[in-house]
């Protein structure tokens, strides 16, 4: 994949889980507008706003500035065999790919 613009890879994330701008919105403290300013590269948000974004949408800032393609999974609070299934899968599904 590509890399992507900041405000592509924002509307990307939030179409992917399925989620309107006021939902969003509400989640990270802005409004539905402000949102909309973001997604269509007329603003940038400021250093909060894009730390709130990167964690609703479960991914970096890195990721979410699109300076990386990288995504990552937050497997906080399960056990460690879950985490180690979990791993295997990646590593299987990676494998599969090359």
């Amino acid at each position: 994949m590509a890399l992507l613009h900041f405000s592509e890879r924002l509307k990307q994330l939030r179409s992917e889980r399925k989620l309107t701008q006021g939902q969003v919105a509400m989640m990270v403290g802005v409004t539905r507008s402000t949102l909309s300013t973001y997604e269509n590269q007329t603003r940038c948000p400021s250093y909060d706003i894009l730390v709130s974004l990167s964690r609703v949408y479960g991914v970096s800032t890195d990721y979410l500035l699109c300076k990386e393609d990288r995504q990552y999974i937050d497997i906080t609070g399960l056990s460690e065999e879950e985490s180690a299934a979990i791993r295997q899968m990646v590593y299987l599904l990676q494998k599969s790919k090359k």
